[in-house]
């Protein structure tokens, strides 16, 4: 049987033209998703790299709220980043349990707690050291929650008592008085 169709061979230019239009598109929406990814990060957290100002003996953080009119703010727990939720209703800071092993917070005494989600079982842990911008905190008191998912940490009032804080439109601003 012959072949009446003889096969057309495509021309090498032109397959080439074809992986690079394909390697074009896959890197544009590579680049298409890590902008969109760290703008919808932003939106979430405008409060990443906190500036802050020390006069005298004052030192003062503004904070921007989200679009949900939330505080969140990126600092320190012993050194290590986290990513902290204000939340003026927790009477401790509280801490998931998996953030806490990595952060090597220690279970102290359990107890109870009366959260959204009804009473849960904490367990105390002690901050030796919490940071928000220019603003310093030793020794504060915290629960690390086991029911509680995620890396965020709820800053309660066991740090926010050290501060003086002023809410005026979305912004929050934090002061801390003292050497």
């Amino acid at each position: 049987m012959q072949d009446n169709h003889p096969q057309r061979e495509t021309p090498a230019g032109k397959s080439m033209g074809k992986g690079m239009l394909i390697v074009a598109w896959v890197i544009a929406l590579g680049l298409l998703t890590t902008f969109f990814a760290g703008w919808e990060g932003r939106q979430y957290n405008p409060n990443t790299n906190i500036q802050g100002q020390v006069q005298s003996n004052v030192r003062e953080v503004v904070l921007e709220s989200n679009r949900q009119h939330h505080y969140v703010a990126t600092g320190l727990i012993n050194g290590e980043e986290v990513v902290f939720l204000l939340d003026t209703g927790a009477s401790d800071v509280v801490v998931p349990a998996q953030l806490a092993g990595k952060l090597g917070l220690k279970r102290g005494n359990a107890g109870y707690a009366q959260t959204a989600n009804g009473i849960v079982q904490v367990f105390r842990t002690q901050l030796d050291t919490l940071d928000l911008g220019v603003i310093h905190l030793k020794d504060v008191r915290a629960s690390i929650n086991p029911g509680m998912s995620g890396n965020e940490v709820l800053l309660g009032m066991s740090a926010l008592r050290h501060v003086e804080f002023t809410q005026r439109g979305t912004r929050l601003t934090l002061r801390q008085y003292g050497p």
